[in-house]
């Protein structure tokens, strides 16, 4: 099953830092630490196994819940527990793709900064006069 979520927001992160999620993820590794694009990156990817885990136990619900299959004690618990966990896997997919969406609204790609022209520099301050200069 397509991650279209997980997808479309590694497309804007590509769009907004200009580079592939490769080339992102290898630099945020290379610089450790605080930074817009390591957050981004961690929840994209929080966001993405938190739609494989829904995939995997929306199957495996199919697998215990198949009608060809009888239901016992034993497997009433297990299909209990993949829909808890896939209560819990939709509440996180959620929770990151509202807050990481809302983070890249916010954020614009802003162009590259343009060569300058050397700008002349001021001439150092004249020397005080002997007669400014006190001595004990």
């Amino acid at each position: 099953m397509p991650h279209t979520t997980s997808q479309t927001i590694t497309e804007r992160i590509e769009e907004l830092y200009g580079a592939p999620l490769a080339d992102l993820q290898a630099h945020a590794d290379a610089h450790p630490g605080a930074s817009m694009l390591t957050a981004l990156l961690d929840s994209r990817t929080a966001l993405e196994l938190a739609e494989r885990n829904v995939d995997f136990q929306v199957e495996r619900l199919r697998q215990l819940a198949d009608p060809e299959r009888e239901i016992g004690p034993f497997d009433a618990g297990h299909i209990l527990d993949c829909a808890r966990r896939i209560t819990e896997s939709v509440a996180a997919r959620d929770a990151h793709t509202t807050t990481t969406s809302a983070v890249l609204q916010s954020l614009r790609r802003t162009p590259a900064p343009e060569a300058q022209p050397p700008t002349a520099t001021a001439p150092p301050a004249p020397a005080p006069t002997p007669s400014a200069v006190r001595t004990r």
